[in-house]
């Protein structure tokens, strides 16, 4: 009866894995629909293929090269590599060892190529820290880079690293454990990577309780370590790990320039030019609050709009590609984002704290976590939503709450508010009479 104890373990700890990160899914589902519906389910065969090319493709990554290459190194390594722990899941449940290793030279040579990824997963994480926190990369040490957000991506970077090492580690015990002749262990798999790495250093050891105990201990370590990293994404800028595809999917397929019109305003113009239409008419049917112009909180933006903000990875490409930001003004497209997230986080916490229901607090998304002179420093090019290799967009945010500034608060800018007055009382942007409109042609 000992003997299943660990399997015991082994599944109690998956089963409590899966459940909480279960429980974190039902969150993230329920502060995404926070936000107003959209329909963006038009065209499904053009979605797809954007999201093949994008999400499944990594093919806006590469248009910076080294980082693109490196990180479609780590993209397939941890796609690929999950087949071993599929066998790892089995091995831990039922006391197996090598489950699939019935395949032979397939299996051997699946195993041999899972090392080779492991590998390079390795080094492009030891790159991509090193570019962080060495070479400092501007974009990596922008204001809104400090704290949690810095040290996030250094302990996915860490974790990454110390899985890969764990799993070469418990290769090289398992290879010097089959020389061995080991119970349990039989002669199965092909290790290109720990056969140097960590064979090695293991085989100075005669005593094969020892080197069973550095495999079991890898086992244990690589495993339990992945489920943790399982629960972990959802606080973490990894989440896009999984949300890159759904992202991608709802992207918007209208030309990036093209701004959407509000049904609310277009409904008022239809009215004021309906002849028969009384202006001071009532509704038919109370319909509770009037709809609000523009977005002042989260509640006002639409549930793709939250899905970019639980998908931004924070990499950085918006903004180091914002003309704003590199004229040294305060947007960050990035700081956008997660400042979104971060106000959908305080308001899913309020409502774990209320019995699921949202209590007051007094904040709202523009001025408290965003500030108006952020918004209006976007010239609307659309730079960032070209840059992001997940296609976010910045962009429709920083619209919807200056919509709400201008018409819900008449907070536009003093520029703003002369060029929209000189529209309305002489059809143009400039201070001429209506009738001098023409004579810059005179010449």
């Amino acid at each position: 009866m000992m003997k299943y104890i660990p399997n015991v373990i082994f599944a109690l700890i998956m089963i409590g894995s899966l459940w909480f990160f279960a429980q974190n899914v039902k969150r993230l589902i329920r502060n995404i629909k926070l936000g107003k519906e959209i329909d963006r389910f038009d065209h499904p065969k053009e979605r797809w293929k954007t999201m093949a090319r994008v999400a499944l493709g990594q093919g806006k990554m590469t248009a910076r090269p080294l980082a693109g290459i490196l990180h479609i190194f780590v993209y397939v390594g941890f796609v690929l590599i999950n087949i071993e722990v599929l066998e790892i899941i089995i091995d831990g449940l039922f006391g197996t060892h090598r489950i699939l290793s019935f395949m032979g030279g397939f299996y051997d040579g699946m195993i041999a190529f899972f090392e080779i990824l492991a590998f390079l997963v390795m080094v492009s994480c030891i790159i991509f820290w090193c570019r962080r926190n060495i070479v400092k990369i501007k974009r990596f040490w922008k204001p809104e880079m400090k704290g949690w957000p810095k040290d996030d991506a250094n302990y996915i970077l860490f974790m990454e690293v110390a899985f890969m090492l764990a799993l070469f580690t418990m290769n090289g015990a398992d290879q010097v454990l089959q020389q061995m002749g080991a119970a349990h262990y039989p002669k199965a798999g092909s290790f290109p990577i720990s056969s140097w790495l960590t064979a090695p250093l293991l085989s100075h050891f005669n005593d094969i309780t020892f080197v069973t105990l550095v495999e079991r201990a890898a086992w244990w370590f690589h495993i339990v370590g992945i489920f943790f990293f399982l629960n972990y994404l959802y606080y973490s800028k990894h989440l896009h790990i999984i949300l890159a595809f759904p992202n991608t999917w709802f992207s918007k397929l209208e030309p990036k320039g093209e701004f959407n019109n509000l049904q609310a305003v277009t409904n008022e113009v239809k009215m004021m030019m309906d002849p028969n239409a009384d202006p001071y008419a009532a509704p038919a049917e109370p319909q509770g609050e009037p709809e609000t112009f523009g977005a002042k909180d989260v509640f006002d933006l639409n549930r793709v709009q939250l899905l970019n903000a639980y998908t931004c990875t924070e990499c950085g490409r918006c903004t180091s590609e914002c003309p704003a930001n590199l004229t040294g003004k305060k947007l960050s497209p990035r700081k956008i984002m997660m400042d979104t997230r971060d106000r959908l986080e305080d308001i899913s916490r309020n409502m774990d704290a209320n019995e699921g229901k949202f209590v007051d607090d007094g904040k709202t998304l523009v001025n408290d976590y965003i500030s108006p002179e952020e918004l209006w420093a976007c010239t609307s090019c659309n730079a960032c939503t070209q840059a992001c290799p997940v296609n976010i967009d910045p962009l429709s945010i920083i619209i919807d709450l200056r919509r709400y500034l201008v018409m819900e608060q008449s907070a536009a800018p003093n520029e703003l508010n002369m060029m929209m007055t000189n529209v309305e009382n002489n059809g143009a942007p400039w201070q001429f009479n209506t009738a001098d409109r023409l004579n810059w042609a005179n010449d």
